[in-house]
């Protein structure tokens, strides 16, 4: 599909059918395509739980208002982040940088995270969102369907999954093959009032 027409086509869809299945090598394209994501200095703060046991994925429904996309889809992601990446990863992941760059990226990782708690957690949000952007697209181009959920009780879902405590809960993400067509877009602001030109 044209990633024009995946943005453009892309809809929450919250009625699948739950016959649907995916393969795992299926399943692994999505993960893989969602990871190719951008993080901030390339720290890749997002893990995925996908969730396929099914009295889990029963488990995680009870706390998420009962809403049946959990249990329906053919794949349930728990898009979590890992809030110590920058202190904890940044030079595995930059090792194989040259020296100089090495020093540059340590140094400037560890003054725009250290003692900064807010940053550390809202950059974390932002890595969930595009990585979540990422596989509802790859999803729609793969001509299934997906909806980006935070309805449910995110303390129960981080005891389910077993979330260390160095990690948070961004968001969940439900992919499969919808039931029903979604409603036609309604209230969508004009365009001029959200986009500003140079200030607002």
């Amino acid at each position: 599909m044209n990633v024009l027409h995946a943005i453009e086509s892309r809809r929450a869809i919250k009625a699948f059918d739950p016959a649907h299945r995916l393969s795992e090598a299926e399943k692994d394209q999505l993960l893989r395509l969602a990871l190719l994501a951008p993080s901030a200095y390339n720290l890749q703060h997002v893990r995925l739980v996908e969730v396929s046991d099914p009295a889990l994925r029963a488990e995680i429904r009870a706390v998420a208002w009962d809403q049946p996309q959990v249990t329906d889809a053919a794949l349930l992601v728990v898009v979590c982040a890992r809030l110590d990446s920058w202190e904890t990863l940044a030079g595995r992941i930059w090792q194989d940088a040259p020296e100089p760059v090495q020093q540059f990226m340590a140094g400037a990782i560890d003054a725009y995270y250290r003692d900064k708690p807010q940053v550390q957690r809202d950059e974390t949000m932002r890595s969930c969102g595009l990585l979540a952007q990422n596989l509802m697209l790859a999803a729609r181009g793969l001509e299934l369907d997906s909806c980006p959920m935070d309805g449910f009780d995110f303390d129960a879902v981080a005891r389910l999954i077993n979330l260390p405590d160095n990690h948070l809960i961004g968001l969940m993400v439900a992919v499969g093959k919808k039931t029903v067509d979604a409603r036609p877009r309604i209230g969508k602001l004009p365009f001029d009032e959200v986009v500003q030109r140079n200030r607002f």
